[in-house]
């Protein structure tokens, strides 16, 4: 699991001819919050201003210090990429007040949980107005989102499955031991080679006095 900060402000390289493609600025994620779908490089232009960008699919893997793309030429822009206009930048995200169906105030958003695959898993809330779980744990499961809200209304969640989540995870078994290793036939002890003593053969004692 990664969160979105992690990935925001690194160079972007080319595998292909390893050019720098400018550094992550943002994020670009889905309007229903599911999945990422690009990488923002920033915004230029001064009376029609468009933002630079990266599909997802064109990025092959985000590590620690770069990430990598299939090749130099995948950076476009909103204009070009219609879709693009129905994204949602990271930071605009940020800040989003999080609540129970009833109207109970939980929280603000604070970054998205990634998996390997760049699909969200939850949220972590930079503010908590509530004790319990939730305070306890500060994330959100994708899974106990009912609405995931707009600029100008609140994600709602639904607070008692987010803690059966939590108790899930609580819940879950052990990572099960290593098995013991097995020992090759011709390693192990050759029983044969004992005596009724139970010595092996090169241990008996010499006939020399």
């Amino acid at each position: 699991m990664r969160l979105g900060k992690d990935l925001t402000n690194k160079p972007i390289i080319s595998v292909t001819d390893g050019r720098i493609l400018g550094e992550v600025k943002d994020l670009y994620i889905d309007a229903e919050l599911y999945n990422l779908t690009g990488l923002h490089l920033g915004t230029e232009g001064l009376l029609k201003r468009k933002s630079n960008l990266i599909e997802r699919a064109n990025v092959v893997v985000f590590g620690i210090d770069v990430m990598l793309t299939r090749q130099a030429d995948v950076v476009t822009d909103d204009q070009v990429l219609a879709d693009a206009q129905a994204w949602l930048r990271l930071d605009k995200l940020r800040g989003r007040e999080v609540d129970t169906p009833g109207g109970t105030r939980l929280g603000k958003l604070g970054d998205v949980m990634l998996d390997e695959d760049g699909r969200i898993t939850g949220f972590t809330l930079a503010r908590v107005y509530v004790e319990g779980p939730l305070a306890e744990k500060g994330v959100i499961k994708r899974a106990a989102v009912i609405d995931t809200g707009r600029d100008d209304s609140p994600m709602t969640v639904d607070l008692l499955k987010l803690e059966q989540l939590y108790q899930a995870d609580d819940q879950s078994p052990a990572a099960e031991p290593e098995p013991e290793p097995v020992v090759p036939a011709d390693e192990a002890f050759d029983e044969s080679a004992a005596d009724e003593n139970g010595a092996p053969d090169d241990e008996q004692p010499s006939d020399e006095a």
